[in-house]
């Protein structure tokens, strides 16, 4: 049911595509979503794919992504900026104040890159959320994201569906107590149902899980830095002692200048910038119709 509502949804908001965008036609990049697409955070320690994006693409960059965002604060409560309760109404009240410029439909193209917040730690997966709250609702509030835009005028999205958390530092089997949680877990329960999850996703635009799926399992075909290609640990890797608060520093172990591009994960949570480079090629392929390795236009 979930996975027909997100195809119908974004089928009726691409019908003025019959064939999906012409190269060249985009020349506006709007973003939501949380810290794997805000472009001050820098949650990869560097430059963020939207950034690498509008560069290749030569697109304006509008960006509202907000680090610690879920989709909707009513079903996954989070002290940070979520999509429908932060995102959405600063982008309407940029534009009408008019911080936010006249912007073509047919010009323009909006992402969403969200769920991990949603269904990780402090949510979903460790029971932070609203009475009988699912991926299910999750996975409608992003569905419900495209009827808000679409409604206002907009007319083209790449949906992003999730990375494979599994294979974060954080999520993974082996993990270790990190900035982002430092209490006792069991580490396989964690990871199986996040990879249930996630597989279980539905079909999005862009295939952020098929891609990032490969780059931990091919990553000589992605990574280029000067260190050994490392797929399990992170340019910044900080150990903690087991209740330590993640407001001590931990210790850490980081790896600088070009040795950086070697690693698929900037720290236990984030892609890397090199990680970061690549989804900005492949979004930019996606919209420029380059390529559709990764990413299906539905019409």
């Amino acid at each position: 049911m979930v996975r027909a509502a997100l195809a119908t949804t974004l089928l009726s908001a691409s019908l003025a595509l019959a064939l999906g965008p012409r190269p060249g036609q985009f020349k506006n990049l709007v973003t939501f979503g949380d810290s794997y697409t805000d472009v001050d955070a820098h949650a990869d320690g560097g430059v963020m794919w939207p950034v690498f994006a509008a560069q290749e693409g030569r697109l304006a960059l509008y960006p509202f992504a907000k680090a610690g965002a879920t989709c909707s604060n009513n079903i996954t409560a989070r002290p940070f900026p979520s999509l429908f309760e932060s995102q959405l109404p600063a982008f309407f009240a940029a534009r009408a104040n008019g911080t936010l410029p006249a912007l073509r439909a047919d010009e323009t193209v909006y992402t969403l890159w969200i769920g991990t917040n949603d269904v990780g730690a402090n949510a979903l997966l460790t029971g932070q959320h609203a009475p009988r709250a699912s991926v299910v609702d999750v996975v409608a509030c992003a569905v419900n994201w495209v009827r808000v835009l679409y409604g206002a005028g907009a007319r083209n999205f790449v949906f992003q569906n999730m990375i494979p958390l599994e294979t974060t530092p954080l999520y993974a089997p082996d993990s270790y107590t990190n900035h982002y949680w430092t209490a006792a877990r069991n580490t396989t329960e964690w990871s199986e149902p996040e990879a249930d999850t996630l597989t279980g996703s539905p079909p999005a635009l862009f295939d952020a899980h098929a891609l990032f799926t490969d780059m931990y399992a091919h990553p000589a075909r992605f990574l280029n830095g000067t260190a050994p290609l490392n797929v399990t640990g992170a340019v910044r890797s900080c150990v903690y002692a087991p209740g330590e608060s993640t407001g001590d520093p931990g210790v850490c172990t980081v790896a600088s200048g070009t040795d950086a591009d070697s690693f698929l994960w900037f720290d236990e949570l984030h892609p890397s910038v090199q990680a970061e480079r690549v989804v900005a090629k492949v979004m930019v392929d996606t919209i420029e119709r380059k390529s559709e390795e990764y990413a299906t236009w539905l019409l």
